[in-house]
């Protein structure tokens, strides 16, 4: 089949999808259609309308869209089913019901920020990193019944540097996904898609590796885990949503912060977990298991987030205090 011929139904949302949806747009394949999700109310009173990052460039492209409130809402099911789809693409977009999936002909391919099976889930990019991995990827695998679980089309693999954050490393993966749908789309256009079950990829490992959604409490600093843990912690969950801690001084206030970017010093120490070394003007060391964690970017609740020399301009009792 030429790739002109081929009726695509893109769905996707966020930043991350927008690749995937121009480089399908730039090499000549027939978008028909993108669906994505509804425009959120933002600002007081919610009065201003936010559209996604995949409608704003469908419409600067000039594609037909959906948005609808309700995958299984019979108006949108007549609308989707009248672009005639023989392909369907979603990135980073909602789990569908079989109705939508099972509509095209040739069926419905995700992209997924991980090596399958490894890593299924909402947060692949922030797990591989908190668990201190050295390499991740990207997988296109058709829709099944169950999330995450169907059959491989094709995987790409990057590395992943002891310096990258989640920020990063999603950048890298935005682009790395893109040439995967091309290539994916490439061979299904082609007829030389053989897809293979994840099973055959079962190491005895990746079966233990979820990546679930990311709630602020799993975003707290737990300062008992060793060094290490704590610097891929901090940067797996950079710079959004963020580690936080709890900043205690002497008189027993409380405050939020979170932390950006940190860096690693291992040594030996005696100091109880949590206690903070700080010369009150260019660094703040946090004692933990295997040496010191150093804080460079920070942020208290209700300020902008800034170096640590900043925030030790404005914050005078940083050695006084402790983190829990």
């Amino acid at each position: 089949m030429k790739k002109e011929d081929l009726r695509i139904v893109y769905m996707g949302t966020p930043e991350f999808a927008v690749e995937c949806l121009r480089a399908l747009v730039e090499h000549g394949y027939q978008v028909v259609g993108v669906v994505t999700m509804p425009d959120k109310p933002m600002g007081r009173h919610g009065s201003v309308l936010q559209s996604s990052a995949v409608k704003k460039y469908a419409e600067s492209v000039g594609l037909p869209i959906l948005q609808p409130e309700k995958l299984k809402d019979e108006a949108f099911l007549e609308a989707l089913r009248a672009w005639n789809a023989d392909l369907q693409i979603v990135v980073a977009f909602r789990m569908l019901p079989e109705v939508v999936w099972n509509m095209s002909r040739l069926g419905t391919f995700n992209l997924h920020a991980s090596l399958l099976p490894r890593y299924r889930g909402a947060a692949p990019i922030n797990w591989a990193i908190i668990n201190g991995d050295t390499k991740t990827g990207v997988t296109t695998f058709f829709l099944d019944h169950e999330i995450d679980t169907g059959s491989i089309i094709m995987q790409e693999t990057c590395p992943i540097a002891d310096t990258d954050d989640a920020g990063i490393l999603h950048d890298n993966l935005m682009a790395l996904g893109a040439q995967t749908v091309l290539k994916s789309v490439d061979q299904i256009c082609e007829g030389n898609v053989v897809p293979f079950p994840q099973k055959d990829l079962f190491d005895g490992v990746s079966e233990f590796l979820p990546a679930p959604k990311i709630f602020k409490e799993t975003c707290r600093i737990d300062w008992n885990k060793p060094l290490k843990n704590l610097y891929d912690f901090v940067r797996g969950l950079s710079p959004y949503p963020a580690a936080w801690t709890e900043l205690v001084t002497r008189d027993g206030k409380r405050q939020v912060l979170k932390i950006y970017q940190t860096e690693k010093r291992p040594e030996q120490h005696c100091f109880p977990v949590g206690t903070i070394q700080s010369d009150g003007k260019s660094f703040v060391d946090v004692a933990v298991d295997g040496g010191f964690l150093r804080l460079q970017s920070v942020q208290l609740a209700g300020k902008k987030r800034m170096s640590v020399t900043d925030f030790l301009n404005g914050f005078k009792q940083i050695a006084e205090s402790h983190v829990e």
